[in-house]
């Protein structure tokens, strides 16, 4: 369950505040995965960071059950002056994972991105490929409820995308997805509901496809 109660966010500019969110109130339908659209600007990753909990409305507040997973996207979410495997080794502890635990998902962080001898170097070293990988097979060696993507799949050779792929469907037998894309296709094969971000609003269609079109059409239908 999540739910969004008189949510508000905005960003101070110097023409003003520009709102992300203006007192919104709506609850994600439960159970099923969820596609997030909007044009640029309207603000789809800041609703993920919402959702993750690493940033926080001005307003309002956001409830939710079970276990949410971080943003999974080509920006952010790691620290630069560290290595991949010490990025990977800090979000282990933060879950509180046994030494033991930290071992083996580290083992298979490592090998499931590829990134062989860069894994031991400062991540600011990396491509935002790079980065998306790391972000990628970090929360696949995490079992959540609710896995949150931003343009994650779209990185990698052919290969690398249908490994994630596989990976995603896996976790996806046992948990949900919240994805933002501008792959309409995409979003279509993954997902069943979709939320259409507009103006501060959220409007949701309980048929992807729905908010596909209205999206494409550039408005709310």
């Amino acid at each position: 369950m999540i739910r969004l109660k008189n949510v508000t966010k905005y960003y101070p500019t110097q023409k003003g505040r520009k709102y992300v969110l203006r007192d919104v109130n709506i609850e994600f339908p439960p159970d099923c995965n969820i596609g997030i659209l909007g044009r640029n600007g309207m603000g789809k990753s800041t609703l993920l960071r919402l959702l993750g909990g690493i940033d926080y409305p001005n307003h309002g507040r956001i409830l939710s059950e079970g276990r949410i997973s971080w943003p999974m996207g080509l920006q952010g979410g790691v620290q630069g002056s560290m290595s991949g495997r010490d990025n990977a080794r800090f979000v282990c502890r933060i879950y509180g994972d046994s030494e033991h635990e930290v071992y083996r998902k580290i083992k298979f962080i490592h090998e499931f991105t590829e990134l062989g001898e860069y894994f031991d170097m400062p991540v600011k070293t990396y491509s935002s490929g790079m980065r998306a990988r790391l972000s990628f097979a970090t929360s696949m060696a995490f079992d959540f409820d609710i896995y949150l993507m931003d343009e994650i799949t779209a990185v990698g050779d052919q290969r690398f995308k249908e490994k994630s792929r596989a990976a995603l469907q896996e976790k996806k037998d046992n948990a949900k997805i919240i994805k933002v894309s501008h792959n309409m296709k995409e979003l279509i094969r993954d997902c069943d509901v979709g939320i259409y971000l507009e103006n501060g609003q959220m409007h949701i269609y309980e048929d992807i496809k729905e908010a596909v079109v209205a999206y494409q059409k550039g408005q709310v239908a």
